[in-house]
């Protein structure tokens, strides 16, 4: 077991430790393992997330809205717009869908900005050896939520198109309808299929890994010494400050091709 990250630890040891999940064995001897910290931060953030929003549009009032009020409908007409621009159709889930995306990916993403090893001292005081605060950078976790849009936009291809309408498109789009064409047409959507949730979950998973790995890398440099702790506390700075972009990116990019891929099920070709 590797110990708390001290000024005698290595480099190597210590991002090791900070880059090591807190995991639970399916079973005894189990080859699959549950990496507890990863569905633990992502129930807790979902309930304080959502929470907050039902709480909110709870108690929103017809008269002048209070800041926070002000607050939540303008994101709530912002992530509207935007599905708009792109989805044409009627089906009434995609608003939350993406709704649901964006608010979730930011805020597990934000997780990225707190002071890790604080945090981490503060865990392995309480007996916590290992703790991953930021779910997003678990590819576990962007492959779950790429695989749930892959597996709705498949849905509402059927539902839309019919299954007969769905093999016929897999077989004779985007090359036409001549026999000759239908091994090419599978393949080329086959590979369309697979791609989509692919890059849809390791964009976000390898943004958010690098950040993580970028804040250890600066938080050895402050434990090099009184030079290094003045240049570390800047680059952090500067670095957190990138990094907040990059969360909010992220979160966005995430939500509009979940937006692209749901309005894609619902075209014909």
């Amino acid at each position: 077991m590797i110990p708390m990250a001290t000024a005698t630890e290595t480099p190597t040891e210590y991002i090791q430790h900070h880059l090591t999940f807190l995991t639970h064995p399916v079973a005894p001897g189990s080859f699959w393992t549950i990496n507890v910290d990863t569905l633990v931060m992502t129930a807790l953030l979902g309930l304080v997330t959502f929470g907050f929003l039902y709480f909110v549009t709870r108690r929103a009032t017809a008269g002048v809205p209070s800041k926070t009020q002000a607050f939540v409908e303008w994101f709530l007409d912002f992530v509207n717009g935007q599905v708009k621009s792109v989805y044409t159709g009627t089906t009434k889930l995609i608003a939350p869908m993406a709704l649901t995306t964006f608010t979730l990916t930011l805020f597990m993403n934000a997780m990225d900005v707190l002071p890790l090893d604080i945090v981490s001292r503060a865990l392995h005081a309480i007996g916590v050896p290992y703790f991953r605060l930021v779910p997003t950078a678990d590819v576990n976790t962007t492959f779950a939520l790429a695989l749930s849009v892959f597996g709705l936009s498949i849905f509402y291809a059927i539902k839309i198109k019919g299954f007969g309408g769905w093999i016929h498109e897999l077989f004779c789009s985007p090359f036409g309808s001549k026999p000759v064409l239908w091994i090419l047409n599978l393949l080329f959507n086959i590979v369309e299929y697979v791609s989509k949730p692919l890059s849809h979950s390791l964009r976000l998973f390898g943004n958010m890994y690098a950040g993580e790995i970028m804040f250890l890398l600066v938080g050895m440099l402050a434990a090099s010494g009184i030079a290094g702790t003045v240049f570390g506390v800047v680059l952090h700075f500067s670095w957190s400050i990138f990094e907040t972009l990059i969360i909010l990116l992220q979160a966005y990019i995430f939500m509009m091709l979940t937006v692209v891929y749901l309005a894609m099920a619902h075209e014909n070709h």
